[in-house]
């Protein structure tokens, strides 16, 4: 699933085509629950309204119009793109929802495994409002970080995990900032000392801003909106890196599960 890194270089991808432009109608073809509210009330209520801004919040696409807000969630599969009507791309064939703007383009959202969700809401604390804090933002402190973690007991990678706790971070990220802090994932929270703290802290700030750095991984469907791969997975040093030499150590990188996901770190860097 494309997390914060990954999401951050599609908007900057769509933001110049869309600043500005019109929605003049919706196509879509979209299983029920999905889209909210339903495909008819959807279609009517966007029509003609313009896009004022195109931002990110955690994992989704917030797209701020004249009187709503439209927000994407791209979960699994999803690729959001602009392109002039008669273009033809590869992964029209899972588009599912395409947006006419006033200028003889189109904004589509392609979906294989039709995981996605869109909204259209008038608040978008309405889906966005349960989010913890932005990482790389300039609120997200040390102090705040440190705050957040008091009286948490559970492992640091579901807690990492947890978009309420922390916006944007997902499988990918989270091993990375375990490995370069040097901490298991079964860690408990509430055994760190001032310097695991830091170190954390540290790490989570610096692979997150070098995954935006490197427009992203392409380690299984996400592509830019251009259609070609970021390059941070050239550049991971855990995950999907099974049996390849811990760039430390030399000591193999192993996977085991936590919480049901897997999770790759160096067995010797990485004690418990």
């Amino acid at each position: 699933m494309p997390e914060l890194p990954e999401v951050e270089t599609v908007v900057r991808g769509v933001r110049d085509a869309l600043v500005g432009r019109t929605i003049t109608g919706v196509t879509l073809d979209w299983p029920a629950g999905l889209v909210t509210p339903d495909s008819t009330v959807f279609a009517a209520r966007i029509a003609g309204q313009s896009v004022q801004r195109v931002d990110r919040r955690g994992k989704y696409i917030v797209i701020t119009l004249s009187h709503d807000t439209l927000i994407i969630h791209l979960k699994m599969t999803g690729r959001l793109y602009v392109v002039p009507d008669a273009a033809e791309q590869y992964a029209d064939r899972w588009v599912h929802f395409t947006f006419q703007l006033d200028n003889g383009h189109q904004l589509r959202f392609s979906d294989s495994r039709k995981f996605g969700r869109v909204y259209l809401v008038d608040d978008p604390a309405e889906v966005t409002g349960p989010l913890g804090p932005e990482p790389l933002s300039d609120a997200f402190t040390l102090d705040l970080f440190r705050a957040r973690l008091a009286g948490r007991t559970g492992a640091l990678k579901p807690l990492l995990l947890n978009q309420t706790f922390l916006a944007g971070m997902g499988n990918i990220y989270v091993d990375e900032a375990l490995f370069a802090s040097e901490l298991h994932p079964l860690r408990r929270a509430d055994t760190l000392d001032e310097d695991d703290i830091t170190r954390l802290y540290a790490a989570i700030r610096h692979v997150l801003d070098l995954g935006v750095q490197r427009e992203g991984a392409s380690v299984n469907w996400y592509r830019k909106p251009d259609g070609t791969k970021g390059t941070a997975q050239n550049g991971l040093n855990a995950y999907g890196q099974t049996g390849q030499p811990c760039p430390r150590c030399g000591t193999p990188v192993i996977k085991i599960v936590v919480g049901q996901r897997g999770t790759h770190l160096c067995p010797t860097c990485q004690k418990r």
